[in-house]
């Protein structure tokens, strides 16, 4: 346990070493977020339109929620990990002692654990210069849930982050192309990051909901502003939980196959 204690805290570190990268993904995350706010600022423009069961207060809520939630659930140190297969410096952790796996999870919760403060003092600096109207969460039950959703979530974008960080094992150029179609693409378009996933129509939100991926932002968002109760709430969890260990299972399953056939190419 000591040794990934010290991962985590060389790993703090090293995001102060490279200030420029940190600084950038920050200012990234707020443009972001000030244009989604904008965006929909401008479509409620009228304090009483109601689109899609959303008025300015729940839609401005939804975003400043998603602001506290990617910090948490994307920001992620493992998205390296192709660039090592793809370099062959995978190779000197397998040397070590320590498991690849915990050794990313610990960098992982390293380079969250900074994000969140900032994203936290970003949430308030914007919140007193926008005032925007935000549904402030009491109900400790409900606080207790979505912290289980938002644990959840990591969960997930870490094992589908190694299951795309895998391509490289057979296609060493692939491996920043397939991150960029799965985690911009897909993940950004999918996981309610952008919009609201039940703003979709109904059949297509209904098949983007069995996918792991709303489960990510959308989800525990509607959590923390109460909108998913009881028996939805249930469902939301066991389909989060399945999908956890559905990609956990495949990624240990596809690294197996990955490490066979792993080259080293460059060591």
């Amino acid at each position: 346990m000591r040794k990934y204690w010290q991962i985590f805290k060389i790993s703090f570190q090293e995001e102060f070493a490279y200030r420029l990268n940190f600084i950038l993904w920050r200012v990234r995350n707020v443009f972001q977020i000030l244009l989604t706010f904008f965006l929909w600022s401008t479509v409620f423009v009228n304090p009483n339109t109601v689109i899609f069961g959303y008025d300015r207060a729940k839609i401005l809520s939804y975003v400043f929620g998603v602001m506290i939630v990617r910090a948490l659930v994307f920001s992620s140190r493992a998205v390296d990990v192709s660039t090592d297969i793809a370099q062959g410096d995978l190779s000197n952790y397998l040397l070590k002692p320590v498991s690849y796996f915990k050794y990313w999870w610990t960098r992982d919760v390293s380079s969250k654990a900074l994000n969140l403060v900032f994203a936290a003092v970003e949430f308030m600096v914007l919140y007193f210069i926008l005032k925007p109207p935000f549904f402030f969460q009491k109900d400790i039950y409900m606080l207790i849930t979505f912290l289980l959703s938002v644990i959840i979530a990591m969960f997930l974008y870490f094992f589908i982050l190694f299951v795309v960080s895998a391509v490289p094992f057979w296609a060493p150029e692939l491996g920043w192309g397939s991150q960029f179609l799965m985690l911009i693409v897909v993940v950004e378009g999918l996981s309610g990051s952008l919009f609201p996933t039940n703003v979709l129509p109904t059949n297509l939100q209904s098949l983007v909901l069995a996918t792991p991926f709303p489960y990510l932002v959308y989800f525990p968002v509607q959590v923390y502003l109460g909108n998913v109760t009881g028996l939805d709430l249930v469902k939301g969890i066991f389909i989060g939980i399945f999908w956890t260990f559905a990609l956990m299972f495949f990624m240990n399953w596809i690294w197996q196959k990955g490490l066979k056939v792993y080259e080293s190419i460059g060591r």
